[in-house]
């Protein structure tokens, strides 16, 4: 059986991308969790993950012996070994819009809030193109790629236009991101080195 190893629910946004696709797409796998505790060489995060990555760094999908690290190969190698689940969408151009709006945000969006333009114009221009309900239709792995950005427009409030707000609540009902969010929410393991602005309470 397929293994992710993933970091805390709660905050690690990339090991979210890898395990939602996963289970919305139905995949079976076994989750290993590893605390995140600090990201220097003698913390027991890195300790631990770089005896299986060169890396050092969450999400990791083992495969019996063989090793993926990295999202965007993780979810190329899902789709070569899944062709049933259409990962990514059947029709040749819409398959490389997808790839190149996730190689986009593999890329960039490191600020939320300045990004915001830029990701509604390009999620109103696929939601119009493909006719919805999700950005190609059915789901495929740039709904996973941008749950993890849903979760925040929702948390911050920010303003959106009808059709993205419907969307935001599309992804975040979907079965799989709604177990990771649950699962985030039962986790109650606050990291002082991840929201350092909480010790000020």
């Amino acid at each position: 059986m397929l293994k992710l190893i993933v970091g805390n629910k709660n905050y690690s946004s990339w090991s979210m991308r890898a395990w939602v696709l996963l289970k919305q797409a139905e995949i079976p796998f076994e989750e290993v969790m590893l605390r995140f505790d600090a990201f220097d060489a003698s913390s027991a995060f890195k300790k631990a993950i770089c005896q299986l990555t060169p890396t050092g760094k969450v999400p990791l999908l083992l495969d019996d012996d063989l090793a993926i690290w990295d999202t965007l190969a993780i979810a190329e190698y899902l789709a070569e070994q899944f062709p049933d689940k259409h990962l990514w969408p059947q029709d040749r151009a819409a398959r490389a819009r997808a790839r190149s709006v996730c190689a986009e945000m593999h890329a960039g969006f490191s600020g939320l809030r300045s990004d915001v333009a830029r990701l509604m114009s390009m999620w109103q221009s696929l939601l119009a193109e493909h006719g919805g309900p999700l950005l190609f239709g059915n789901f495929t792995i740039a709904d996973a790629y941008f749950a993890p950005i849903c979760t925040r427009l929702k948390t911050y409030a920010l303003p959106l236009t009808p059709t993205i707000a419907a969307y935001v609540e599309r992804v975040l009902a979907l079965p799989g991101v709604q177990a990771w969010i649950d699962g985030a929410l039962t986790e109650q393991d606050f990291l002082p080195f991840e929201e350092p602005y909480r010790l000020r309470r």
